[in-house]
């Protein structure tokens, strides 16, 4: 959030080889909240009501369940070279036969030229100064798993990367990213990028081939895998946000952007609610439409460096936010906004924001949503946490009293993913200066995205109603999010109307 001359904090990096810590650090925050309780494209063969279900997921029931290998499912089968035989390779390989076997059978329905499987799978370990050179590539200290055409090899780090991602995100996260690297593969064989593709364009359809095969699984027709909707799917979802893969191919310009928190999940849910046909159809363009106007690139002030545009979370801060939300929403009756806890008749509190209908109040435990607004992962990937994370809880239980105004049930599943999709509708409005009374600005930045998106996934606020009651998936929470992040205000009410 940029309030045009705040504090700044310097642009968060990506290090390969903080992967692992990274990986710790996003965990601990989902773990913890997994136990609690959109996508906006209309749907061939499955109905449209699928996106608004608060208690689905493409379909399928949302609920918590196993996710990761059947006890009763076939041992692997297949090669893996520099294998140490243990479990995580014996897990990649099972990954592997489960995701080709998959894909062989649905090829040739919506993509063209012919299937080929992967030839060579290796497996490496970071940690090792004697790793081995893979496809021309040295592996040592290479925190990752990767696709490379030039060999057609897909390979993982045994020691590191795979290890942590199952421990945090569970195994079926290990498939997970096998599901990406092996949409790699697909776009070879179904020639879909050229040298010319971006990075954003080859990462976006992987994402969207890895839901297409994770579809598949949740939907209970793997012989090897389980996946449940809700928790497990939170896990990958939180995978895909913290992970990305290297750009291994020589005949690939190598630009590195792989999009945004909002990107790659958006990416997954097109996949997995669209199919195979909806990956294939993703080029620049395309992304350039999902991404609407915006901000897809972080600003720069007079120093030339990038900011994420991080504000303090305090009371003149939230002054702001709340003259701004008051621009968005146009209430006749605005929301006042207190730092004082009061009984409520009506709803029961949601720290750290809660909304009364009765007194037409917000109130914020300062302290706490202050902390729930420190900047984590600067230095390492990590999920992504700042203001936003605090403030789209501000404006979510603003987008409730715009709820209560109309007269709508304030205490409802339908409530929640109304509240997000509104949430999200403010987001995008944000994205230009709004000219407030008062002088003062707040103005969404692309890192903030990234913190509303990641935050659907470590807590449930966003998505909520006034009692702070969620909905089960994460996928779905942020698929109504992600609705009105590319609609508007009507079109949420419409969406959500129970």
């Amino acid at each position: 959030m940029d309030n045009c001359g705040g504090a700044r904090r310097q642009l968060r990096r990506r290090r390969t080889r903080g992967l692992a810590a990274s990986l710790r650090a996003a965990a601990a925050g989902l773990g913890a909240v997994l136990v609690v309780a959109g996508c906006t494209t209309l749907v061939e063969g499955r109905g449209l009501s699928i996106l608004n279900d608060p208690f689905r997921v493409g379909g399928l029931p949302a609920t918590n369940g196993p996710s990761g290998p059947r006890p009763d499912g076939p041992a692997p089968s297949g090669t893996v070279i520099n294998t140490n035989n243990g479990p995580i390779d014996k897990l990649s390989l099972l990954s592997v036969n489960d995701i080709q076997d998959y894909w062989k059978g649905v090829y040739s329905e919506a993509l063209k030229g012919t299937f080929r499987p992967v030839d060579k799978l290796v497996s490496y370990d970071s940690n090792d100064p004697s790793s081995p050179m893979v496809c021309h590539n040295e592996t040592y200290q290479l925190v990752n798993a990767f696709f490379t055409s030039r060999c057609n090899i897909i390979a993982w780090d045994r020691g590191v990367f795979m290890p942590v991602a199952e421990k945090y995100f569970g195994e079926i996260s290990v498939t997970g990213v096998l599901a990406h690297e092996f949409g790699h593969a697909l776009q070879v064989m179904a020639k879909l990028v050229t040298r010319n593709d971006a990075t954003i364009v080859r990462e976006q359809q992987a994402d969207c081939f890895a839901g297409v095969y994770l579809y598949w699984v949740a939907a209970g027709k793997s012989p090897r895998f389980t996946l449940s909707t809700a928790d497990g799917l939170d896990h990958v979802l939180a995978g895909i946000i913290t992970t990305r893969d290297p750009v291994m191919d020589a005949d690939a310009e190598n630009d590195d952007e792989h999009g945004s928190a909002l990107d790659r999940v958006s990416a997954f849910q097109m996949g997995f609610l669209s199919g195979t046909e909806a990956c294939a159809a993703i080029n620049k363009a395309e992304i350039e439409r999902r991404r609407g106007d915006l901000p897809t690139g972080l600003r720069v002030d007079s120093s030339g460096n990038q900011e994420t545009g991080e504000v303090a979370i305090n009371e003149d801060t939230l002054k702001t936010l709340m003259e701004l939300m008051g621009k968005v929403f146009s209430p006749k009756n605005p929301p006042t906004l207190s730092y004082q806890a009061t009984g409520c008749r009506d709803a029961k509190p949601s720290p750290p924001a809660s909304y009364c209908p009765a007194s037409n109040t917000i109130v914020v435990d300062l302290a706490a949503l202050a902390t729930m607004g420190k900047v984590a992962g600067t230095d390492e990937q990590s999920l992504p946490q700042g203001d936003d994370t605090a403030l789209s809880i501000v404006m979510s239980r603003y987008a409730l009293a715009a709820q209560h105004e109309r007269g709508l049930a304030m205490q409802s599943p339908w409530t929640a993913l109304r509240t997000a999709c509104l949430t999200g509708v403010a987001h995008r409005k944000m994205a230009e200066p709004i000219d407030l009374p008062s002088g003062q600005q707040l103005i969404l930045t692309a890192g903030d995205l990234d913190e509303a998106v990641s935050g659907l996934l470590t807590n449930h606020m966003v998505a909520s109603d006034a009692d702070g009651i969620s909905v089960p998936a994460g996928f779905t929470r942020i698929a109504a999010f992600r609705a009105g992040v590319g609609g508007d205000m009507e079109a949420c009410y419409s969406r959500y109307a129970l």
